[in-house]
């Protein structure tokens, strides 16, 4: 007992998880037609779930379902052992359905409406655990509708455990009866039974060959259930094939339990309502993969031109880049001969103002010195700034209100077509997300930049190239040294010729001067080859990178949860796989709907 207790305590807390997991998924659904109507599934799903807590203390509801004159009631006589259901087999007898059961139990307490069926309290052996409902015939000429017989009949469905699918030789390929039994078999096992086997030839096989395309069929009896009637009565012990299906569904099915039974059947209706939201979801999907393929392929534009208009500024502006790396360069190399032709060149503007300043005599000169100075002040802030500055410029002029609303009408399409928000394309949030962008790619390329100056540094003052330009500009000092040395030690003293006059030192200094501007002229387009070379490298990486990131950053983000969505969707169905294979195998004989089909 305890353990009955435990493992039925174990069934509720499996469908209360299963059921909560369903409504959490449901309910963080992202706005998206196909995510609402799976949502609406589900909520149909979880107000048959409390049915199922109801009955999980109920026996077992098995329900026929089969043609008109097939022996549905014939059969429930025959199954009870007593005549507890009026039979005809020519015409549709059964229109009210009859509610088979025990005194102690009825059609309330499994929530149906008393008033909606003809209750037969019998206190029969075969009913302590099992409650019989002979419905309504699918196959009448009556119109559709409330009351008709299919109304009455898919009422009940969703209330049985087991359907008695009946057949004969003349109805067993009847499409209304198809029809009715593809839409009762979720959430509900199922056995088949050929009936009057006194007069009709053996088609279980062909019937057998027309269900398996849809059904999984364990077995398929063939009775006669007016002798197994007639063999109840007499106290004769059943026999053959109704022999079986009575010993099926009051022997077999109450050992593994109608609990087990329901939940089998609330597990397979819960992944056939995930198969249909799966099939929803994937229909609506390619539309959606569109619109992140179109989402990224207008990022990759706008990014490539906003990265080629930084390219051509950068490139433009490379004399300020230079200048900055030389100051840098500068600092770096230390003190020697060619640090200080670097410091000289750089300082060239403060050399030259400085020997003006010493020439000055009236106030008039000294006031024409500090505007010349102002001026210089000036541009070299001016160059500063304009460095500072230059992706912003580029930002400002990469992306033009044209090109902005050109990807925001394409991107509009594929959101209508998905059937997402459209907000992110209206023209005030396409120029927030683009300012947006355009603040993260300046903070990101002013950082990439400085790091830039920083790795060129390093690599151009590096000992070998160091030692290359040191070793060159000392070539000629030592030469003019040697020469001037030989003359003033050497020539001047044994030889009494005359010392070098003024005219070597000046030769001297211009062979100096050219020879230095040669150096730093080669020097300078060595830095301007790598400027050009980290540059392009830049470009390149802005181009691959999300640099657009901000831009359409909700059509984005709603495709992504419509993908978070569709992938947890996948979880559940694992999950419900997984409990079916685990804890919901049936008895044998039973059959079921294939989910794929």
């Amino acid at each position: 007992m305890l353990s009955a207790e435990l493992e039925h305590l174990e069934l509720l807390a499996e469908v209360d998880s299963l059921v909560e997991e369903l409504k959490n998924w449901s309910t963080s659904a992202p706005d998206w037609p196909a995510a609402r109507d799976a949502q609406s599934l589900v909520a149909r799903l979880a107000e048959r779930s409390r049915t199922l807590r109801i009955r999980l203390e109920a026996p077992l509801v098995v329900a026929t379902l089969g043609g008109t004159g097939t022996g549905k009631s014939s059969l429930v006589n025959a199954l009870v052992g007593s005549e507890v259901s009026t039979a005809g087999r020519q015409r549709p007898t059964t229109r009210r359905p009859t509610f088979i059961c025990r005194p102690d139990f009825g059609p309330a307490d499994l929530g149906i409406d008393p008033e909606s069926v003809h209750v037969v309290a019998r206190d029969l052996p075969a009913l302590r655990e099992l409650i019989l409902i002979d419905c309504p015939d699918p196959d009448t000429t009556e119109e559709p509708g409330a009351g008709s017989n299919l109304e009455r009949l898919r009422a009940l469905v969703p209330f049985c455990d087991v359907l008695l699918v009946t057949s004969t030789q003349q109805k067993y390929r009847s499409a209304r009866v198809a029809q009715e039994l593809a839409s009762a078999a979720p959430g509900a096992r199922l056995v088949f039974v050929q009936t009057h086997a006194d007069t009709d030839d053996d088609i279980r096989e062909d019937w057998r060959a027309i269900l398996s395309e849809h059904y999984t069929v364990a077995d398929i009896f063939f009775v006669d259930s007016l002798a197994a009637l007639a063999d109840s009565r007499a106290g004769v012990q059943p026999r053959g094939d109704f022999g079986r299906l009575l010993d099926l569904l009051t022997r077999q099915l109450a050992d593994c339990g109608a609990a087990r039974i329901r939940r089998a059947n609330f597990l397979e209706l819960v992944a056939g309502v995930l198969t249909a939201c799966r099939e929803r979801i994937d229909r609506a999907m390619p539309a959606v993969q569109q619109l992140e393929s179109a989402v990224a392929e207008q990022r990759e534009r706008l990014a490539g031109k906003l990265a080629q208009r930084v390219r051509e500024e950068l490139l433009a502006s490379r004399q300020p880049w230079e200048q900055r790396l030389l100051g840098e360069i500068a600092g770096r190399w230390g003190m020697s001969p060619f640090a200080l032709v670097l410091r000289a060149y750089q300082g060239l503007g403060r050399l030259l103002s400085g020997a003006v300043l010493l020439r000055v005599r009236t106030p008039a000169q000294l006031a024409l010195w500090g505007a010349f100075e102002a001026g210089r002040e000036w541009k070299r802030r001016k160059t500063d700034a304009e460095v500072d500055s230059l992706t912003a410029r580029a930002i400002a002029w990469g992306w033009d209100e044209a090109d902005l609303r050109t990807a925001a009408i394409i991107l509009d399409g594929y959101a209508d077509e998905a059937g997402v928000s459209r907000a992110d394309t209206a023209a005030d949030k396409l120029s927030q997300q683009a300012a947006q962008a355009g603040a993260s790619f300046i903070e990101t390329a002013a950082q990439q930049l400085q790091t830039l100056m920083g790795r060129l540094a390093q690599r151009h003052t590096g000992w070998f190239t160091r030692f290359c330009y040191e070793a060159m500009l000392m070539v000629v000092l030592l030469y003019l040294a040697v020469r001037w040395g030989v003359n003033f030690f050497w020539q001047s003293w044994f030889y009494g010729m005359p010392l070098y006059g003024l005219d070597f030192f000046v030769n001297a200094g211009i062979l100096l001067l050219v020879w230095s501007a040669g150096l730093l002229w080669l020097y300078s387009q060595r830095l301007r080859s790598g400027i050009s070379e980290e540059i392009e490298g830049l470009v390149e990486g802005w181009t691959a990178a999300p640099t657009c990131g901000a831009v359409f950053a909700g059509l984005e983000q709603r495709a992504r949860e419509i993908r978070q969505h569709r992938e947890r969707l996948a979880r559940v169905e694992h999950r419900v796989a997984s409990l079916l294979s685990r804890l919901a195998e049936p008895a044998p004989r039973l059959g079921h709907r294939i989910a794929s089909a």
